[in-house]
């Protein structure tokens, strides 16, 4: 494969600016509940405590809070997917292939109920220089996937690989910038292996300039990450990788630097 477009990314690296934010708890009333997909549910949740939300980044995540079995407080990471503070609104969308404590209150969740959220506690917001982007993830990346495509200008170009079961978890993403979708199809039993997001990837040419964006489990991430370096010889400056989850440990996620 022709590498010769990657030395016009040796010289520069994309500014990443790490913002800290206040460090709050929110309580917050279910407004609304639907499923986008019969693998994903969508909350909408209201309050008063969402008049100074912020959130600048579409991978943010805030700890979302439900008591567990035994009365003890229980807290995951999520993705703020759409939020108004005019509205005092915010969306989160939980992906309900696993049966952890928050999925399980997502899923017996009514309009009226009640539920804490803390942070974001920051964001890492990248250049709006950049105007390639190369996002992929699987079904517990694609609110931030969705996000990030919702919230581009019409300038941007986004190019999004995303593992899911099947036709039917597809979602629908309305954005002005120029979209071009991937869907991998394989088994919720393979979440761990990388063989459906690797055979899309690797045709996928890779223009200068673009920022790679990667979360998924955390061995899948690191197979994809190693590819891009070690065989497409990626500078890892343009590559944010994430594991946003670990299998077989609850509440784990891992960061690649």
């Amino acid at each position: 494969m022709d590498n010769s477009h990657i030395s016009n990314l040796n010289g520069s690296a994309p500014k990443i600016e790490r913002v800290r934010h206040e460090l709050k708890r929110r309580l917050l009333t279910v407004a609304s509940v639907e499923n986008t997909t019969p693998g994903m549910l969508r909350i909408e949740f209201a309050g008063e405590d969402l008049a100074d939300f912020v959130s600048l980044a579409p991978d943010d995540h805030i700890k979302v809070f439900v008591p567990g079995p035994g009365g003890e407080m229980e807290r995951r990471d999520y993705t703020p997917r759409r939020y108004d503070n005019d509205a005092r609104t915010l969306v989160i969308d939980f992906a309900i292939h696993e049966a952890g404590p928050v999925t399980q209150w997502a899923l017996a969740a009514n309009v009226g109920d009640r539920l804490e959220i803390g942070g974001p506690r920051g964001s890492a917001v990248i250049s709006n220089d950049i105007k390639n982007w190369l996002l992929i993830g699987d079904e517990t990346a694609l609110p931030a996937i969705g996000r990030r495509i919702e919230e581009a200008g019409g300038d941007a170009h986004i190019t999004a690989i995303v593992a899911v079961a099947d036709d039917a978890e597809h979602q629908v993403l309305r954005s002005q910038a120029r979209v071009t979708m991937h869907w991998a199809h394989r088994p919720l039993s393979q979440a761990t292996d990388a063989s459906a997001l690797m055979s899309i990837l690797r045709s996928v040419e890779l223009a200068a300039g673009t920022f790679v964006w990667i979360a998924a489990e955390a061995s899948v991430t690191r197979a994809l990450r190693t590819y891009l370096v070690e065989e497409r010889g990626y500078p890892l400056s343009w590559i944010k990788a994430s594991g946003y989850w670990v299998k077989g440990k609850a509440d784990t996620t891992e960061k690649f630097e």
